[in-house]
């Protein structure tokens, strides 16, 4: 698999399953994608969620209506507690050309990863589905770890503005930003204050 990030802004999102994992799902792509959740039942947490909602008992439903229900989705996920029939429902995405994610069964053509966002990242983890506790423990332990990661992006971004504009050799850019990055004091002083962070990297690394 080759990992991207794709804008599903405004793209139809079709999730059947009402439970737990569902709801994780789509909250998932709630944000910006028009996302249509189908099963039974819902738990509470689908219901707070701004998504459509069609009561179907999968299991008793024909290919002909769950075609129906696809529609042109650009993604599929099958989120039901039979695994039979989210493959099945991967079955018909593929005859389709649709993409499919499975959480349970016959692995689809998209895994969704962990995700840690800040302000100025995304951070995408996956383990392809086979161990998603590591990708997990991954995405808390770099949140842990780099809490300063927007901070430092701001600074980076800011410093290789100056760099552009005073150092004409991008070896030597490249170089101040790659020493900045393994400062552990800039690192410190984004922590308690991101302009003192700033200051000390100007006098060490534009003016030293």
């Amino acid at each position: 698999m080759i990992p991207l990030f794709v804008d599903c802004t405004g793209r139809r999102i079709v999730i059947f399953g009402g439970g737990a994992v569902a709801a994780r799902k789509a909250a998932y792509f709630a944000p910006g994608a028009r996302v249509l959740v189908v099963s039974r039942s819902f738990v509470h947490k689908i219901e707070t969620l701004p998504v459509a909602k069609k009561g179907v008992d999968v299991a008793e439903a024909s290919d002909a209506r769950l075609g129906t229900l696809i529609g042109n989705a650009f993604l599929v996920i099958g989120a039901l507690s039979d695994p039979a029939q989210n493959n099945r429902i991967g079955r018909l995405c593929k005859k389709k050309g649709i993409l499919f994610n499975n959480a349970d069964g016959k692995a689809g053509d998209v895994v969704l990863p962990a995700i840690s966002r800040g302000e100025n990242f995304t951070l995408a983890i996956s383990t392809a589905g086979s161990s998603p506790a590591i990708s997990r423990y991954i995405r808390e332990f770099l949140e842990q770890e780099l809490p300063e990661l927007d901070a430092m992006i701001i600074l980076q971004q800011r410093l290789r503005g100056e760099l552009k504009r005073t150092e004409p050799d991008q070896l030597k850019r490249t170089a101040v930003l790659h020493k900045v990055l393994d400062d552990s004091l800039v690192w410190k002083l984004l922590k308690k204050d991101p302009e003192k962070a700033w200051e000390n990297v100007a006098v060490r690394y534009l003016h030293g």
